[in-house]
């Protein structure tokens, strides 16, 4: 029970880091003042930092050490939190290639948890 809790806590944070990014790096196409100032972006590279270490750390923890589990997972995570971004801020729509894309995100992770 532990490792599904660490697991959890550790996809969360992947989540949140990977959304993080996302409107640091992507906020200049939508927000003005991102595009204004891409040093203050920049700066928010130092608290996205500890979100990911601590998502590695739970993640590693919940696989007992092992580094690739968590690394598929926070790419998955990546993948998903990409996806439904971009399509709610840029409205880029879910094409063939992208749901393909989704559903073997989605298969890696269950991969990494139930294999």
């Amino acid at each position: 029970m532990e490792n599904i809790n660490l697991l959890i806590k550790g996809s969360f944070l992947f989540l949140v880091g990977q959304s993080l990014v996302f409107y640091q790096i992507n906020g200049q196409f939508f927000w003005e003042t991102a595009k204004k100032y891409p040093v203050m972006m920049s700066l928010l590279g130092i608290p996205i930092s500890f979100v990911y270490i601590y998502a590695t750390k739970y993640t590693v923890e919940a696989f007992d050490g092992s580094l690739w589990p968590q690394r598929l997972i926070g790419f998955a995570v990546g993948i998903l939190s990409f996806s439904f971004l971009t399509y709610y801020h840029l409205g880029e729509p879910i094409t063939l290639k992208t749901g393909v894309t989704l559903l073997l995100a989605f298969i890696i992770v269950l991969i990494q948890i139930f294999y």
